[in-house]
């Protein structure tokens, strides 16, 4: 696992032992990057259900000023923090561990949210509906949700709306906007 491009690009990051924590393929993490490529440059960013924080490290490679951390387990927040420090992000990354959909009910919003939760559970759909719910993106914000394609149908309200779906094998990412 790696940096895909930026100022970080090639650096290797820490993998996760075991099937506890299931980081994104590079092949997904670059088609993700492909569909945000121009919306990432000075923006905030939650990496939500982060694991071992690639993707936000991705984000922060590609010009984005700032990224939060969220994960539950132990293990993933070592392996965040161990990633962080190899790219260099200390000054850019918040971490913690938390529930992440007790972590939404504070009031910090965000420009892009990536949200990857654990496969065959309803998380995804549970943390769109908090992230509506608590307001959490700003105007002209970006979700990014990972599922696997089995996974119910995401919906969502103006002034959201579900921009795109994209399927990679069994993965599905659905681009979700804030107008």
């Amino acid at each position: 696992m790696r940096v895909i491009s930026g100022t970080a690009k090639g650096r290797k990051l820490s993998v996760p032992v075991g099937d506890d924590i299931k980081p994104t393929s590079d092949m997904v993490k670059e088609s993700i990057f492909n569909i945000v490529q121009f919306d990432i440059e000075g923006r905030k960013v939650l990496d939500l259900f982060a694991g071992t924080g690639q993707i936000g490290i991705e984000a922060l490679s590609r010009g984005a000023k700032s990224a939060v951390f969220v994960d539950a387990s132990s293990e993933a927040i070592k392996l965040i923090h161990s990633n962080i420090k190899k790219t260099g992000f200390e000054h850019n990354a918040t971490v913690y561990r938390k529930e992440a959909l007790r972590y939404l009910a504070n009031d910090e919003k965000f420009d892009l949210i990536f949200l990857d939760p654990p496969y065959n559970t309803i998380l995804a759909e549970k943390s769109i509906e908090k992230i509506i719910e608590f307001d959490k993106l700003n105007t002209n914000g970006i979700i990014i949700a990972e599922t696997s394609i089995s996974a119910m149908q995401i919906s969502v309200d103006a002034p959201y709306q579900i921009q795109k779906e994209y399927l990679y094998g069994n993965v599905k990412i659905t681009r979700i906007i804030k107008e």
